[in-house]
């Protein structure tokens, strides 16, 4: 059944407004060569039980992780989620809580993010971190432009060409529109960005890396922050794995102004990819420059605790044409879930999970190398690493997926044409001592 609330005459008042004749008028740009004109070639009307019988059909068609040993990273990373955190997160009150604009009856949801920002703050060592955006890439993109509008007399970001190349691609489109352009640090033969290249550049606002970056390597962070500083610019760092920080350093540690990350391993189901959840961090000096929601605790009248929307820096807010961004919404399902995680496992519980991924993925390097892989690279990495693969692998790569419900490695040739024939690979805690010796034996 179709609902049209609008009457002709609501039609044509709207158009006499719009300066349109017709409907057809309104998609007069678009070109004809585009346009359907023959009808849309879609099957007779199904029953109820005949859709459900062919969407299950087209649902049996996807792989899922469950059930597969998942050896790639690459931003989406298979970790264990504890019973509660579903439980939890799929409760009427969060899963289907509004945007906190009204306070008095937002309490919970505001005092969730609040908890969640706090959180984020302590895990990367930063003053404030925003209320979560849509995912690491457009966080990312939302720290170039700050650097940019900060630095008037600049046009240019500097970003490491190690940073996920799906988060320079968001970059570069976020950056074209306005007129600003994305340049990039070449890496070096150890797989790690090129200080000297960095030094050279001029006329950028910031610089962005990413650490651990995508080859999986712990980038000198100092380093990047000491060539900042000398050039009166904003230091920028990205990550894609949270939970790296359970036993390296913090961002803010190193003097940071500015941290976006992936949080989909706080908790978050790989989903085919998404949704993820982005996070963004600064100093208080960057406060009112930060994109999205903040969340602040103050006094009610009666002197108890109660939560408001501090700064709201979206364009529907008073600041409309002067908004920092014109970011929409926020992930806030998925920070309340990040903020469960992370109150379910506590900060000796991330320390002993990032070891375990360190500690596997270092295990998963030696069984490799063992059976014939090739290590590329030297610096020290956290759960991800390169291999040169013996050749025909990827032959024998799609026979795992196939007959032992395996992924192995991800081809780097398409991001990185000079890899050819290299993987990167990735273990977490979910995988097993077995699954690895398994797959060594079957390369073998």
């Amino acid at each position: 059944m179709r609902y049209l609330p609008h009457t002709q005459e609501d039609i044509q008042k709207m158009l006499a407004v719009a300066g349109a004749g017709s409907l057809d008028d309104l998609f007069k740009t678009i070109p004809d060569a585009v346009k359907v004109k023959d009808g849309l070639n879609l099957p007779e009307p199904m029953s109820e039980w005949e859709l459900n019988d062919y969407m299950e059909k087209l649902a049996s068609e996807n792989i899922a992780c469950k059930g597969y040993t998942c050896l790639i990273g690459a931003g989406s990373y298979d970790h264990y989620i504890p019973a509660i955190i579903p439980y939890l997160v799929s409760r009427s009150e969060f899963a289907t809580a509004y945007t906190p604009y009204q306070p008095e009856v937002s309490q919970g949801t505001l005092q969730g993010i609040y908890e969640f920002q706090t959180m984020v703050t302590d895990l990367l060592g930063m003053d404030i971190a925003t209320a979560s955006h849509y995912d690491c890439g457009t966080a990312l993109a939302e720290c170039a432009l700050i650097a940019l509008r900060k630095n008037k007399k600049a046009d240019k970001i500097a970003v490491s060409d190690l940073v996920h190349p799906s988060h320079r691609e968001i970059i570069d489109t976020y950056l074209k529109p306005s007129g600003y352009e994305m340049v990039l640090i070449p890496h070096t033969k150890d797989g790690l960005t090129d200080m000297t290249a960095l030094e050279a550049m001029d006329g950028i606002a910031g610089v962005a890396v990413q650490s651990p970056n995508f080859f999986g390597h712990i980038e000198d962070l100092a380093a990047v922050k000491k060539v900042a500083d000398a050039k009166k610019i904003l230091f920028i760092t990205s990550f894609t794995e949270a939970l790296a920080w359970g036993i390296l350093k913090n961002p803010g540690s190193f003097g940071a102004d500015l941290v976006a990350g992936e949080g989909q391993s706080l908790g978050i189901a790989k989903t085919f990819g998404g949704p993820g959840l982005g996070l963004l961090a600064g100093t208080s000096k960057l406060m009112r420059d930060l994109p999205g929601r903040l969340v602040g605790r103050a006094k009610d009248s009666n002197g108890d605790d109660g939560y408001v929307l501090t700064l709201s820096t979206r364009e529907q807010h008073i600041r409309r044409e002067r908004a920092s961004s014109n970011i929409c919404s926020n992930n806030g399902l998925n920070a309340m879930t990040a903020a469960m995680y992370l109150s379910t496992i506590g900060k000796i519980g991330i320390r002993e999970i990032a070891q375990l991924n360190h500690d596997k993925a270092m295990y998963l390097k030696s069984a490799l190398a063992g059976a014939g892989f090739e290590p590329v690279f030297d610096p020290p990495f956290f759960n991800e690493f390169v291999m040169k693969a013996p050749r025909d692998f990827n032959r024998k790569r799609i026979d795992l997926i196939n007959r032992q419900c395996v992924f192995a490695g991800l081809d780097l040739a398409p991001y990185y044409p000079e890899l050819t024939d290299h993987y990167l690979f990735c273990a977490t805690e979910k995988v097993s001592k077995q699954q690895m010796d398994q797959l060594a034996k079957e390369v073998a």
